[in-house]
């Protein structure tokens, strides 16, 4: 099978989810072209990276893979035997690979060849197992997904079917890798932004967004779409700076954060809290609190731009380079009325 051809059959299984959901899912299925579009913008001929993914994808080996796993650290598809088998080496799968630079979410291993992306991922991922979550049997949507490094850890965790927007191509291309190793597995990502969904009764069982809020001009609508994507008695995960502070605080930067642009709002916890109280959450929990680290977040060989370590203030590792206080994320578990 012609490869591209593959990245655009994979998503079928998912429009048959939104037909047997029903409701406001069924009905931009049928009423949207999203299946047209999803098609124009994958393979957009407006984009000037595109000949390079294509060509990366098609480098890549035409194998099956002997084994995964998805319920550890590192997503680790096939095994470097698999590539002996078929006279493929490790060098031209990294040559591969690295058509699709830079990797931000990870870590990966494809056929024993490990990927070390520029976020440990798996660190975020750990945070949400320590609260003792449960995923089973469940579907789930997540806003924002990058290359679905946290949809195939959902998947590993229990999860029936996980679907995730992500208007970022490169980062869709790099799922699409892992997709196209893992093809029976029930995960998707749709290659857009979040104003392309329907705003109300998505029906999901749990919902993600995670590094999200803080990009969005207008928060609280941000948290109201949230609320209306899960099923009534559903819950939302929601990672995002905050600041330390009192209720009623807000940090708004003048210019850019950390070296970010797009940057609106970091509240105090105390604040965020109250915004979610507004919007109609219940049983808002706080799962963890963390300053970022260096050590979470850095420059690697598969991700060679500057990172934290270079936003961070030279004198003062506590302060952004624009001296604001430094990256600290808060995570959330809240459930909305039954």
């Amino acid at each position: 099978m012609n490869p591209l051809l593959f990245s655009i059959e994979t998503y079928q299984e998912l429009y048959d989810f939104f037909l047997q959901k029903g409701g406001n899912l069924a009905f931009w299925l049928k009423d949207s072209n999203i299946e047209q579009k999803v098609t124009d913008q994958i393979f957009r001929s407006n984009n000037g990276h595109q000949s390079r993914w294509e060509k990366g994808f098609r480098l890549l080996p035409d194998i099956k893979a002997s084994s995964f796993s998805l319920d550890q650290p590192t997503i680790k598809v096939g095994v470097g035997k698999d590539l002996s088998k078929a006279s493929y080496t490790p060098e031209a799968l990294k040559n591969a690979l690295k058509h699709f630079h830079p990797w931000r979410k990870g870590p990966f291993s494809f056929f024993d060849l490990f990927v070390d992306t520029e976020w440990r991922s798996d660190w975020k991922w750990k945070r949400i197992e320590q609260a003792g979550l449960d995923f089973r049997g469940q579907s789930i949507l997540d806003i924002g997904c990058g290359n679905g490094y946290h949809l195939w850890r959902m998947l590993g965790a229990g999860a029936a079917l996980v679907w995730g927007i992500e208007p970022f191509l490169a980062y869709v291309w790099q799922f699409l890798i892992a997709k196209r190793y893992l093809p029976s597995k029930k995960a998707f990502v749709i290659p857009f932004g979040l104003e392309i969904l329907p705003k109300k009764n998505l029906s999901m069982d749990t919902v993600f967004s995670m590094g999200v809020l803080y990009h969005r001009k207008s928060p609280i609508d941000h948290l109201l779409d949230l609320f209306n994507f899960v099923k009534p008695g559903g819950r939302v995960i929601l990672e995002t700076l905050v600041i330390e502070g009192e209720e009623n605080q807000v940090l708004v930067p003048s210019n850019r954060y950390a070296q970010m642009r797009n940057v609106w709002f970091l509240p105090t916890i105390k604040t965020l809290e109250q915004w979610l109280s507004r919007c109609g959450f219940r049983e808002i929990r706080l799962l963890d609190v963390s300053q970022t680290s260096v050590q979470e977040q850095r420059s690697t060989e598969w991700m060679n731009f500057d990172s934290l370590a270079t936003f961070l203030h030279p004198q003062d590792p506590n302060q952004t380079i624009e001296g604001y206080p430094a990256p600290r994320r808060a995570m959330w578990c809240m459930h909305t009325k039954k």
